[in-house]
């Protein structure tokens, strides 16, 4: 199989992702991974300023992966991008980008699923099909490959879990994104063994709801005395505690009725160290192997679209310019998988 170098975009949010995989006698080479992300110290993201935000970046980014990777575009013989699903103002940055680049090297263009992207970069660290517990911004699912396609076995019935955390975290007055500083609020009330405060727990089958628990929180940070720093951490650890528990209950579940023996995680809130903790322990009790990839192939890359794409490539998938238009709300059960 000859060599390929792909040039990979990654544009589906706040991460404008630029990555080039290189894939040579059956082996993937990441060997560069560039992202440029965008920040906010009040609010959430804003779609025209996100779409602002790429563009501004789009050229340097790419520039510098290509530098890092010590290749130019004279190297490159696919494009891989991020054809969906995400926010439209972003994506449509990274498809004008690819194309641009496609139709004036005349290089070959391929468009994949984001979502799969995340479960498929599980397969350089020799994942052979595994149940992915994909934990992202707007999207919160459990996903295997069963019957000839990627099923979703779970999924969240309104907001994705890092929104969740995110609008919670900005009722505290976090910023965005509030991730990682409501995991680290939530590490120092562990530390001092803070009372867990009682929250609901909104498992629906085999679905997850946000919404209802945030609305409550959002009340309470109101109406309650959360003023103080050591309050805040108390509420971390109880949130933390109780929406990891809900999101490993059903992957559990699916674990058991697909008979798999592997877990993924996946999405930006995977890189939270009590989910990869409480995922651990879970696996451990169930004999199942976790496998955590580092984080930066666990929040939005481009180097996970670079995998996927290549793999579709030498299924003998193509995006034509007149197909490669983006896709906002393409489900993971849309995809039609024959790289298996």
């Amino acid at each position: 199989m000859p060599k390929i170098t792909c040039l990979a975009i990654e544009s589906t949010a706040h991460t404008f992702g630029v990555s080039v995989v290189e894939f040579r006698k059956n082996k993937f080479s990441i060997l560069s991974n560039v992202r440029d992300m965008y920040k906010t110290i009040k609010g959430g993201m804003i779609p025209v300023q996100l779409s602002e935000h790429h563009m501004e970046c789009f050229d340097q980014v790419i520039k510098e992966a290509l530098s890092r990777a010590n290749r130019s575009l004279k190297d490159i013989n696919l494009i891989a991008f991020s054809q969906g699903p995400g926010i439209g103002h972003a994506l449509r940055i990274g498809a004008a980008a690819v194309r641009s680049l496609s139709i004036q090297n005349k290089i070959k263009l391929i468009g994949v699923n984001h979502c799969v992207a995340h479960l498929e970069i599980a397969s350089i660290y020799s994942a052979k099909d595994p149940v992915l517990l994909y934990a992202s911004g707007a999207n919160t699912q459990v996903i295997a490959y069963d019957g000839g396609k990627y099923r979703v076995f779970g999924e969240t019935l309104d907001i994705g879990i890092g929104n969740f955390l995110d609008s919670f975290g900005r009722e505290l007055g976090l910023g965005f994104p509030a991730g990682p500083k409501i995991d680290e609020m939530a590490q120092k009330a562990r530390a001092r063994n803070a009372k867990y405060i009682e929250l609901p727990y909104n498992v629906k089958g085999m679905d997850v709801s946000f919404s209802g628990l945030f609305t409550l929180l959002k009340n309470m940070i109101k109406l309650g005395n959360y003023d103080s720093l050591e309050k805040k951490e108390d509420l971390c650890f109880s949130v933390q505690e109780t929406v990891f528990a809900m999101l490993l209950e059903v992957t559990e579940r699916a674990l058991a009725h697909c008979e798999k023996t592997e877990l993924v995680l996946g999405g930006g809130v995977a890189c939270n160290s009590r989910l990869k903790e409480m995922s651990q322990i879970m696996c451990k009790e169930r004999d199942v192997k976790c496998i955590i990839p580092e984080n930066q192939y666990l929040v939005d890359n481009a180097a996970m679209i670079g995998v996927l794409g290549i793999k579709m490539l030498n299924a003998g998938n193509i995006t034509k310019i007149k197909d490669s238009r983006i896709n906002p709300y393409e489900r993971t059960d849309d995809v039609k998988v024959n790289w298996k």
